[in-house]
């Protein structure tokens, strides 16, 4: 055999594999990580105790009256009326969920299995619109039903997507229509 064939098949790979700084590099990361989700987690809570001063959302009446429209879909978050990406997180506010939307004479009535309740009474709906964001959550446009409403002194705009994005048209018209009867009515 000549020398370079010799040579060649002697050769051997080194051991790459130094076991302390590969799992030195896992540690680190991994803490890295859980140091991340603990300063978003933090971030979350600081978010909510600012936001301490809002009033606690109203719960349903016991006799609400028949539905006049109902959906059920997904609730993306709350945020401050005009700026989709002020999360309002207090009193589990900014919790997506699963959702049950019920309108009635009474107002709107939000069940999220999971999640906190709350109801919107008809006085106190200010909008109904279709749009693509809320909460930093962003689809196609016109995806999204967004409803404007006042709790305490502020405006709140709440995002929700129907398993059947069809019904939104008919929610915003509704919704609108029963918004100009009660602001005609005050």
């Amino acid at each position: 055999m000549t020398p370079v064939i010799l040579l060649a098949a002697e050769k051997q790979s080194a051991e790459v594999t130094d076991w302390a700084a590969r799992i030195g590099w896992l540690v680190g990361l991994a803490l890295f990580i859980a140091l991340v989700y603990w300063l978003m987690r933090e971030g979350w809570k600081w978010r909510g105790t600012l936001q301490g001063g809002l009033p606690e959302p109203f719960t349903a009446p016991e006799e609400p009256g028949p539905a006049r429209l109902s959906m059920s879909g997904r609730y993306h978050g709350s945020t401050s009326a005009g700026q989709w990406l002020d999360r309002i997180v207090a009193h589990g506010l900014g919790t997506r969920s699963r959702v049950e939307l019920t309108l009635t004479d009474a107002g709107l009535d939000v069940v999220r299995p999971g999640a906190n309740d709350f109801f919107v009474p008809a006085d106190r709906l200010r909008g109904a619109r279709l749009d693509k964001g809320v909460a930093g959550k962003v689809l196609t446009e016109g995806g999204l039903l967004v409803v404007t409403w006042e709790l305490g002194d502020r405006l709140i705009d709440s995002g929700f997507r129907s398993d059947h994005a069809a019904e939104h048209n008919d929610w915003v018209e509704t919704l609108n229509q029963m918004i100009n009867k009660t602001e005609g009515a005050r």
